[in-house]
Order: C-alpha cells, then sequence, then structure tokens
C-alpha cells in the first residue's frame, strides 16, 4: 500500500516546466490521464482517456471542457495543474480515495474555476467532510452540485442551507445517507 501511495504521490508531482513548455490545458490533460482520469475537450464529444492517444496540434488548440476523475489517484499535491484551465463547465470526482477538503478547497480557491465551473458531482470519496463541502461556495457560478454517497458529511442540513444561501442559483442533489 505505501508503494503505490508513493508512486501516486510521484504521478500527481507538478511539473511547471512543462505547463510553461506545452500550455495549462496540455500538461493538465497528462497529468489527469497518468492519474486515471479522464477529459473532454471543447467542441469534442469524446472523452479522451488514452495517455499515448493525446491530440497533437498547435498549442492552446485543445481546451479543457470536463473532467471525470472516477477512480483516479489525483490529489492535493498536483491540483497545481488546474490553475491555468479556463473552460472548464464540469467535474466529476467518483470513488476518488485522495480526495479530501483541502482539495476542494482548493479547487473553490481556484480562480478560473470560479468563473468557469457550471456542474460538479462528487461521489463515493470516503475523506470528504462538511468543510470540504462548504468550502465550494467560493464557486459562485455553480449551477448543479451533486453529493452522494459522502460518509464524512453529517450535518447535511445544515452544509446544504449554507451552500444555497451563498449560491441561491445551485441546484442541490443530495444523495446521502
Amino acid at each position: 500500500r505505501h508503494f503505490w501511495g508513493w508512486l501516486n504521490a510521484v504521478f500527481n508531482k507538478v511539473d511547471y516546466e512543462r505547463i510553461k513548455a506545452v500550455g495549462p490545458d496540455r500538461a493538465a490533460s497528462e497529468w489527469l490521464l497518468r492519474c486515471g482520469a479522464l477529459v473532454r475537450y471543447q467542441g469534442y464529444q469524446k472523452w479522451q482517456q488514452d495517455y499515448n492517444g493525446l491530440p497533437t496540434g498547435p498549442l492552446g488548440k485543445y481546451k479543457i471542457e470536463a473532467i471525470n476523475a472516477t477512480d483516479s489517484c489525483i490529489m492535493y499535491r498536483g491540483f497545481d495543474y488546474l490553475d491555468g484551465l479556463e473552460h472548464v463547465t464540469e467535474i466529476k470526482l467518483q470513488k476518488c480515495i485522495y480526495i479530501q477538503d483541502e482539495c476542494l478547497q482548493r479547487l473553490s480557491q481556484t480562480k478560473n474555476l470560479q468563473r468557469s465551473l457550471l456542474q460538479l458531482q462528487i461521489i463515493s470519496c470516503g475523506n470528504v467532510t462538511d468543510k470540504g463541502i462548504i468550502a465550494l461556495h467560493k464557486l459562485k457560478n455553480l449551477q448543479y452540485l451533486y453529493l452522494s454517497d459522502l460518509p464524512g458529511v453529517r450535518e447535511k442540513e445544515t452544509t446544504s442551507r449554507v451552500l444555497q444561501q451563498a449560491l441561491p442559483n445551485l441546484e442541490l442533489e443530495l444523495d446521502l445517507e
């Protein structure tokens, strides 16, 4: 187990030179696919899942619009890759064992995501608590939030009330015990 944790930490190490060299969307795509997530680019229907099949072309041609991190090993230390993404409208975090409150706080503090993110799903991420969910209130343009199977969320009425007050246009869907 320690070996996999170490390896996943290596996969999540941010390469700032790579971001400068290939741009934020390409570098983030490489990180996400390396960690087992999928990306969808603006203007495309197909999800990109093959690291070796990443599209080539002029720098900046492919803009990440959606991230599906189901069963991926993304973790906090890699979240700097999200900073330069300007077109991400939806993110799905499902069965992500390394996602915890700090990740959601970091996500909600990312200026570009505060503007672009419209839909977020957090499903079966066992280390997420009310604190992490409440931190999402900074995502001012968020229109839809789906929360399911989050055993760490214990004060769902209070948490949803806080979110609804901060984000009056938010459609909040809860599937929590």
